[in-house]
């Protein structure tokens, strides 16, 4: 153990263990030795980790091309009510994010943590420090679009202590609780780099499809922030919780969106959702509009007109990869009051398995947030 760490700290740790694809079954709490940062890394005690639609979908090996589903409908496949698989076709290997997933890992993309120890080079102003860290990071540099995500490349926070590269850790000072912070890197960091990646300005029309959930309600805020007149896409008992984040028009997900709006009347559709309804976010674009999207959720089989593409101008748009400003943005916004946390529900690490369950009802509005043991 580096000298940094002090001598309070235990010498193992409990964590949630991810051990393959399928269901539930496939979370185990598990003992784990408590990681040792290496050079330029910081020793992070977890003090709340988000939960993401990323995990399950990790999980379940959804980013096979070989599943062609949403994901509830994915995880329907693998559980009964005794939490077992029920399915008999095998998950193919390559269902991560760039194919094989190093199972077994410890998943969480989300990470509000303490500092509690360096390794060799590490910034010694960050030991003591709350500090939220960036999920996605850039190792082989910003000119490259590789990326690795904490969770899915390489063990994440669900667990009580993780082990991070010191320059994807950033220093937060702020009134917002654990709970709170911990809602924030995923959901708005993928938010807010769609929109600095579609270049979304003020004034412009911006349409948000699945709104209510982290990625969608952080968009809200962050579109708002940057002075665009919102729209927002979500089940219609949803909209009074959506109202309090400053939405201009709210939609139900069943509307007539073009007999509603228009064809040609918003200049960015962020969609998240794709599935059936995809074809009617190209109408409503405007001539030179963009689509920008960073998931599928209610199926990632679409179909795409190229008339509606190539006539109007079009762009659309796929972000996986951070921009360099993105989580710098994010932290400024916080500590400046510029958006707020938005959270569904909290749950213990334990409860993981009943957590994911709510997640995929989608009935909530915002985060979910899980609190490791103490």
């Amino acid at each position: 153990m580096p000298s940094d760490i002090t001598s309070s700290l235990p010498d193992t740790m409990l964590a949630i263990v991810t051990t393959g694809h399928g269901g539930y079954e496939r979370l185990e709490a598990q003992e784990r030795p408590v990681p040792v940062p290496d050079k330029g890394e910081v020793l992070i005690k977890v003090l709340a980790a988000g939960m993401n639609n990323t995990e399950i979908n990790t999980r379940l090996g959804w980013y096979s091309s070989s599943i062609t589903t949403a994901t509830n409908q994915a995880s329907s496949q693998h559980d009964t009510s005794a939490g077992e698989t029920t399915i008999d076709k095998p998950v193919p290997p390559e269902g991560g994010w760039k194919g094989e997933t190093p199972f077994p890992l410890i998943q969480g993309t989300d990470c509000c943590g303490e500092v509690v120890a360096l390794g060799e080079g590490a910034d010694t102003a960050l030991l003591g420090k709350r500090v939220l860290v960036r999920a996605c990071m850039r190792s082989a540099g910003w000119e490259s679009l590789e990326n690795e995500w904490m969770g899915s490349d390489f063990d994440g926070a669900f667990a009580q202590f993780v082990s991070i590269r010191a320059s994807d850790v950033f220093p937060v000072e702020c009134d917002w609780s654990d709970v709170e912070l911990g809602s924030l890197p995923c959901a708005y960091g993928t938010a807010e780099n769609m929109l600095e990646q579609a270049e979304l300005t003020s004034g412009e029309r911006v349409l948000v499809t699945g709104a209510s959930g982290g990625v969608g309600s952080a968009t809200l805020q962050l579109a708002k922030r940057r002075g665009a007149i919102v729209y927002a896409v979500a089940g219609a008992s949803k909209h009074e919780a959506l109202r309090t984040l400053g939405v201009d028009r709210l939609f139900d997900r069943h509307a007539d969106l073009v007999a509603e709006l228009g064809q040609e009347s918003v200049d960015l559709v962020v969609d998240n959702v794709a599935g059936d309804d995809f074809p009617v976010m190209l109408k409503l674009l405007s001539r030179g509009g963009r689509l920008v999207t960073t998931g599928a959720i209610a199926g990632p089989m679409v179909t795409l007109d190229l008339r509606d593409l190539y006539l109007k101008n079009l762009r659309l748009l796929g972000t996986t990869a951070w921009c360099k400003a993105t989580f710098p943005n994010l932290v400024r916004y916080v500590e400046r009051g510029e958006i707020r946390p938005l959270i569904a529900a909290s749950f213990t690490l334990k409860d993981i398995a009943k957590a994911q369950k709510a997640f995929l009802e989608k009935t909530h509005v915002g985060k979910f947030v899980l609190e490791p043991w103490a």
